[in-house]
This record gives C-alpha cells, sequence and structure tokens, in this order.
C-alpha cells in the first residue's frame, strides 16, 4: 500500500513570484537549497509491511497488561475510567512533549469470555483482545472500534481501523477539507503551502494526530503522541493510519464528543487564561515599511470610533529582517511607541521568525555557534538555509539550552512593553526552490539529549519555539500574562498559544475553508482560533469583506491582516455601507466581551471549546453554522448576494438577536440576513452578560424553566483577585424570580446592571421592596441578590 498523504501539494512561491518578492538573490539560494536539501536527505525507502505475529504470552502488569507477539509487544494501561494508553514496540520513544498530566494507572477489572478472549474492563471503557486484533467498547456495551493489530516496516507502524456505516471521522487539526475527513487521505506533516491555499490543499501548517469519532450512537477520541510524519487515509470502510518514526502510542476516550474533547485537553494541557484585551480587534499589515504608516492606519481606527485593542507588527519593522532587531531608521524610537499605543488603549504585538540571519559579527548568530544552540547535519555543519533575512541559522528548540536563549533574547522587547508575540515560518519553513519547504529530513535534534532526526522532531518545531517563547515571557513579564499567536503547532500547543489559518485566499471558497479549519482546529484541542480577515493572499469584493468581517467577530481571534501586494483594506476604504456594516460587527464583538471572557475562563479549566459544531452536541451535521460557547448559535453568510440564511436549529428554543421571538427546534429557519448583519441566535434559558456604555447588562432569555448564566470577571491582566458571578432566573407568579450569587475578591465593576428581558415584556423590577420602573432599554438596578420581576399579562 502506498503512504497516503504523502504528495507535496501545489508547488511553493514560482520562480517569479520568488524573485519579485525577495530579488534575484533569494532565488538563487533557494536554488542552491534545494540541491543541498537533496544531496542531504537520507534515501531509505520503506522495507514491506510485515504483522505483528501471533500472541506468544500476557503479563498483567499495573492498570492492564502486557501482551508478547512474536515480533512486537503491546502494553494496555488504563489511566483512568476513560482513558485507556496502548503502547506498541518497539519504537523510538521521544519526550513527551504533548503531555502535560501525568497519569497514575488504574486497575481494571480483568475478565476471560468462554472463547478465551481477554477483557479488561472499567465503568467507562472495556478493551478486549481478540486473535486479530483489538474492540473497544463503552461503558454501556457499545462497540466504539475495531482495529487490527499493526504492522511495521522498518521504523515505521501503521494499524487498519474498522469505520462503522454512518461514521464520522472529526479533527486531525487544520484541513482545507470538509469537517468529515472521511474520503480524504492526510499528511501530518506541518507545511507553508506558499503564500496563499484554498480548498483541498494539504497539508497545511498545524496538524494534529487527534480525532474524534461520531458514530451514529456515541463516539470516541483517538490520540496518537507521536509527532512524527505520519497519515490518515480515511478513503475506505477501514481507515490506515500510520507513523513513519517513533513510538506507536495513542490513547482512547469514551464519549459524548465535548467531554472526549475536554478530556484530551486536559491530558495535553489547558489553555490558559488570556489578557482580556487579546479578545479584542486587532490590526496587521504586512509592507507597513515606517513608523509614520503603522501611526496612521492606527489613528485612522482611533479616529473613526473603531474599537482596536491591538496593532501587530509584521517583519516590516526588523533590520534587513533579522529577528530580535529594530530598523531605527523606520521605526525610530519603538519604545516610544509602544507607550504611546498603549497610551490609547491599544498593545503592540511583535511578529518573530525562528531563522537567525547567519551573518558574521550578528550578535545571535555568533552567541549561537558559540553555545552549540542551531540545528546540525551529522558532520556536524550548521543547516544554513534562505528565509526573509537570507541564508540563516535555526535554533533547535528540542535542546532546553536553545529554549532558554531564545527566553533571554525577548527581554529587551518586553521591558519596553511589548505585550505580545507573533510566531511565524516555524514549521519550520525555508524558501525552496522545489520539494520540501523546510530543514533536510537528516537535520539532528537534541530531543532533550536523547538525539533524533528531523523527520522526528519537524512537527515538534512550531510547538516548542511557543513553548520557549511562553517561558521567556512569564521570566521577564511576571506581572502580564502572555499572549502568544502561532502558525505551527502539535498536540499541546494550546497550553502556550493562539492560531490563525494562515495564508487562505481571499475568495468565498476561502471564506467556506476558513470556517472549517477553524472548526476543525476547535475539534483538535486548539480553541483560541482565527483568520486573516478578508483572506491573505488577494483583493476581496466589498461584500466578501463585510461578510468575513461578520464572522471573524464570533470567532475567539479577532484580526484583520493580508500580504503586503493586495489592496489596502481597512473598513473606511470599501465605502459607507461596508464602513457601517464593520461598525455595527465591532460594536457586537465589543458588547461580547463579558461573555467571550468567561468562556475563556471555562477553557482554561474546564477544558470547554469556544467554537463547536452544532452536531458536538447532538445538533444536526452542518458546516453552514456553528455554536460560540453554549448560549449563541452564529450563521455566517458564505454565498455572494445572500440576503437570507437557512439555519438548522437544535432541539429548544432560540430566540434570533435582538428579537422578542423564539422559534423551537430542531428545525429549520430561514433568517433575514441584510448585508450590514450576520444571522445571530440565542438560546433560551440564557442569561447573556453584555457590555454596554455606562456599564453592564443582563440579557435575560426565559426557556421553560427559566434561564441561568455566569459572568467570570477579574483585572484583565496577571494573577490578582475576581470574581465568578451565577445569575439564575426562575418563572415566579406575575413573572421571575432573578437570583445573583458572587465569590471572589474582586469588588463588583460597576454601579448599576441593566436587565433586558426577552420574550415578555417587563414593567418593573423589586429590589429590597423598591420598584424600579422598567424604560425602553430595561430597568437599571444596583447590585442585588433576588430581583422580583414583574411582566405584562
Amino acid at each position: 500500500m502506498a503512504v497516503p498523504g504523502k504528495g507535496l501539494g501545489k508547488k511553493l512561491w514560482s520562480a517569479a513570484e520568488m524573485a519579485a518578492l525577495l530579488g534575484p538573490g533569494i532565488l538563487l539560494l533557494a536554488v542552491r537549497y534545494a540541491r543541498e536539501r537533496d544531496r542531504w536527505t537520507p534515501r531509505d525507502p520503506l522495507p514491506p509491511w510485515q504483522g505483528v505475529g501471533r500472541v506468544q504470552g500476557l503479563e498483567a502488569i499495573p492498570g492492564g497488561v502486557r501482551v508478547r507477539f512474536a515480533e512486537a509487544e503491546l502494553e494496555a494501561v488504563f489511566l483512568g475510567e476513560d482513558l485507556l494508553r496502548l503502547t506498541w514496540s518497539p519504537g523510538e520513544a521521544l519526550p513527551p512533549y504533548a503531555l502535560a498530566e501525568e497519569a497514575s494507572p488504574l486497575e481494571p477489572e480483568r475478565l476471560r469470555g468462554p472463547d478465551g478472549v481477554l477483557l479488561l474492563r472499567t465503568r467507562r471503557l472495556a478493551l478486549a483482545l481478540g486473535e486479530e486484533g483489538l474492540e473497544v467498547r463503552d461503558g454501556e456495551g457499545r462497540l466504539l472500534r475495531q482495529e487490527a493489530y499493526p504492522e511495521r516496516a522498518g521504523r515505521a507502524w501503521r494499524h487498519r481501523v474498522r469505520l462503522a456505516p454512518g461514521e464520522r471521522v472529526l479533527g486531525l487539526g487544520e484541513r482545507a477539507y470538509p469537517l468529515d475527513r472521511r474520503g480524504g487521505a492526510f499528511r501530518l506533516w506541518n507545511r507553508d503551502p506558499g503564500g496563499s491555499y484554498g480548498p483541498g490543499e494539504d497539508p497545511l501548517y498545524l496538524s494534529v494526530p487527534v480525532w474524534l469519532s461520531l458514530l451514529p450512537q456515541g463516539g470516541y477520541l483517538a490520540f496518537y503522541e507521536n509527532p512524527a510524519e505520519g497519515f490518515a487515509d480515511l478513503r475506505g470502510e477501514e481507515a490506515w493510519v500510520g507513523f513513519l518514526g517513533g513510538a506507536f502510542r495513542y490513547y482512547l476516550i469514551p464519549g459524548p464528543l465535548e467531554a472526549a474533547l475536554s478530556r484530551y485537553v486536559r491530558l495535553t494541557g489547558l489553555p490558559p487564561m488570556p489578557p482580556r484585551w487579546a479578545l479584542g480587534f486587532h490590526y496587521a499589515r504586512w509592507g507597513l515599511r515606517t513608523r509614520e504608516e503603522v501611526e496612521e492606519r492606527v489613528a485612522g481606527f482611533l479616529e473613526r470610533g473603531l474599537p482596536l485593542r491591538a496593532v501587530h507588527l509584521d517583519i516590516d519593522y526588523m533590520r534587513g529582517y533579522r529577528v530580535f532587531t529594530v530598523d531605527e531608521g523606520r521605526y525610530p524610537d519603538l519604545p516610544g511607541l509602544v507607550r504611546g499605543f498603549q497610551e490609547k488603549g491599544v498593545r503592540t504585538v511583535l511578529i518573530l521568525d525562528p531563522g537567525v540571519k547567519a551573518e558574521k559579527g550578528f550578535p545571535p548568530y555568533e552567541e549561537g555557534l558559540r553555545e552549540g544552540l542551531f540545528c546540525r547535519l551529522p558532520s556536524g555543519e550548521v543547516v544554513r538555509g534562505p528565509v526573509w533575512p537570507g541564508l540563516a541559522a535555526f535554533p533547535d528548540f528540542t535542546d532546553p539550552k536553545a529554549r532558554a536563549w531564545w527566553g533571554e533574547k525577548l527581554k529587551g522587547f518586553l521591558e519596553m512593553g511589548v505585550a505580545g508575540l507573533w510566531l511565524d515560518m516555524n514549521e519550520p519553513a525555508l524558501f525552496a526552490a522545489w520539494g520540501e519547504p523546510t530543514l533536510p529530513a537528516s537535520a539532528r535534534h537534541a530531543l532533550e539529549g536523547q538525539g533524533g532526526d528531523h523527520r522526528l522532531a519537524h512537527n515538534l518545531y512550531g510547538l516548542l519555539m511557543a513553548r520557549a517563547s511562553w517561558e521567556g515571557f512569564r521570566k521577564h513579564a511576571p506581572e502580564r500574562r502572555p499572549f502568544l499567536l502561532t502558525r505551527s503547532g502539535h498536540a499541546g500547543v494550546q497550553r502556550y498559544a493562539w492560531a490563525w489559518t494562515g495564508d487562505v485566499e481571499s475568495t468565498w471558497e476561502g471564506l467556506r475553508t476558513t470556517l472549517r479549519a477553524l472548526l476543525g482546529l476547535s475539534l483538535s484541542g486548539v480553541y483560541f482560533v482565527g483568520s486573516d480577515i478578508g483572506g491573505f493572499s488577494g483583493n476581496p469584493s466589498p461584500e466578501l469583506y463585510l461578510r468575513w468581517f461578520q464572522m471573524a467577530a464570533l470567532t475567539p481571534f479577532f484580526r484583520l491582516h493580508a500580504a503586503r501586494w493586495t489592496k489596502r483594506r481597512e473598513p473606511w476604504r470599501f465605502g459607507e455601507e461596508v464602513l457601517e456594516g464593520v461598525r455595527r460587527a465591532m460594536a457586537l464583538r465589543e458588547s461580547l466581551l463579558p461573555y467571550l471572557y468567561t468562556l475563556a475562563h471555562r477553557a482554561s479549566r474546564e477544558g470547554k471549546p469556544l467554537l463547536r459544531p452544532l452536531f458536538l452536541e447532538g445538533g444536526p451535521y452542518t458546516e453552514e453554522a456553528f455554536l460560540l460557547g453554549e448560549a449563541l448559535l452564529v450563521a455566517p453568510v458564505l454565498e455572494e448576494g445572500a440576503r437570507a440564511k437557512e439555519v438548522p436549529l437544535p432541539k429548544g428554543g432560540w430566540y434570533p438577536w435582538g428579537e422578542d421571538r423564539a422559534l423551537q427546534g430542531p428545525t429549520w429557519a430561514r433568517l433575514p440576513a441584510p448585508l450590514d448583519r450576520i444571522p445571530l441566535l440565542v438560546r433560551a434559558g440564557t442569561v447573556l452578560p453584555l457590555l454596554e456604555e455606562g456599564g453592564l447588562a443582563l440579557h435575560l432569555y426565559p426557556g421553560a424553566e427559566g434561564a441561568e448564566g455566569r459572568l467570570y470577571w477579574d483585572e484583565g491582566e496577571g494573577e490578582g483577585p475576581y470574581r465568578l458571578d451565577r445569575f439564575r432566573l426562575l418563572p415566579a407568579e406575575g413573572g421571575f424570580r432573578l437570583l445573583w450569587q458572587g465569590k471572589g475578591e474582586l469588588p463588583w465593576p460597576w454601579a448599576r446592571v441593566r436587565l433586558r428581558l426577552f420574550g415578555k415584556r417587563l414593567l418593573r423590577a423589586h429590589v429590597e421592596g423598591e420598584a424600579h420602573a422598567a424604560e425602553e432599554g430595561g430597568v437599571l438596578l444596583p447590585p442585588f441578590r433576588e430581583a422580583l420581576l414583574e411582566v405584562e399579562g
């Protein structure tokens, strides 16, 4: 069988594009590097695949069993009632970079069936070892997974997993493919697609070897703890999954899928609480050559009353694209610029690339050579490849010394007040005239001292660059929460960084592809995700730009960014109608900050996803709409000219945004979608906290049993005091009772709370015997513990 996903996709930068962007000198370096990389790449084709042979014996071990086969061994260990780890050997065991949790074995019940099959069982999960393979069932006895015993070919492993009729396979990281991966073949290898991509491009920047199986009844999650190049071929009734090196180790978690995803995120690391400003609107643009250009763009937003929370400086601020430098001629007094922006409420984020210019006398390069921090060939020669500054060397982030050194290099930027770091080109990506645009497969990595080649370390590069940056940020700015944005990563990257979908094309298909990629990343445990509004590589029409803006306003990371060859795309350059639509989307985003901040807190404590497909909670399978948290159903307009949207409603009541009527699901509803708004619904039974002019508002959307909601709030930075408030709306005679319970040391930050009731006309609220009349915008109250809401009729 051929290894699926081995194709290199479309050609990267063409010669003309590369010469135009970088000059003929870089083009020559790209040609030379491609030749050298091919010469350095080992040519070791896979030997024939062979099975593991018959079972030779069994041995009980803590938490499970060790099974000896003629050609291999299997260790099956329960690490909890809902967590089973399966490890095949021999294999190249690597440091557990993906894992955050150290779980202890849990003793399962051991049974023998009448046919002699060994069964290991907990309340949630059961494993049966048969003659031909493994069978996994949930606590109800429902079959979750059947897999054949694996095969080996040298250092590679693969196995077959039976796919049930109607089974959907989700996850696998960032993919330009439908959310249901069945029917496709995918390469588990982080890769820069070369300046622009569209539907079907594979692989992309951030692969994660985790899949979720959505079965007609139940489901499960499988996580392969292997960073080596891998593949998942889902084109038949059986899936082939394999890796070309590393250990063949994987974990199985039973559904429901949302609970399984949260369990996986606890295993690989909960995302940290972000600074609150990071949930606002960000502006970036490749090609802002001077300080004056950046100041002009920032002023353009602020003068028009458009709430800008962060500006990102692309590679233009550097001196000749050298990392850790500033071009003082074009960006004089960068500390002053950062301070000036912060005084206006705008944080500054700087891009960092891993490539260090291989230039005699350049301090970071000289330090890296002296300390032995760069990736090398087996000969001991430092690998040098072309990127933006020309030939560059690449820190080996699998070496603790290199990570510590990188973290120290951030000190100057953090001390000047830089609020965040944008990690790019960290697949790692190089400029190559053909073939793999990355380090040669033979490049050596420390891997915490055990050593290995780039085939094992490649997919770890972005994860460990993020780790090094996170650790440096925490050391040199301990009073602030790190904000990191990464293009590449691996399982566990959510512990350190947010992600975005890279250089997607500026087309309607690109918009649909982006939504799929965002939901796919979320289903792979990378929760804080976003895109380049309007697409990266082209010139969106005014309508596409606005529709993209509306969708982005309801995703975790909200940023405008584009390539330097595109037309300027600040909102005011598309005409008054688009500007007003953007203004409305940005105002909606600002009002939702308390809700988004509360979602971020739940993600950081409970592993709850922010973006979730409807089917994750038992709703219909669709790629046309998604949930933001549990309360909001978002139905972005994805077709040119559409002024209405068919929206699938899950079971229960749903209030169209701003309306008093509730629609009852499950059904399909046709909602108006004029150019200035996005179809948005609120789940009945929700108390939704919103910011409005003058303070906080609670929007009450009663269901059959009332409503409930929560609000997390703190100082927005650091580890200071916080408060967590819970609200319960209960039916009562003549209306409702609203109960408010709060805990935490942070005082309530607002003097008044405005209540707005939907579905019923609110007449007045009674607090401690005092009546407060409702006006058009609701009723304004001081903080309270219980309020009686009197409604009409």
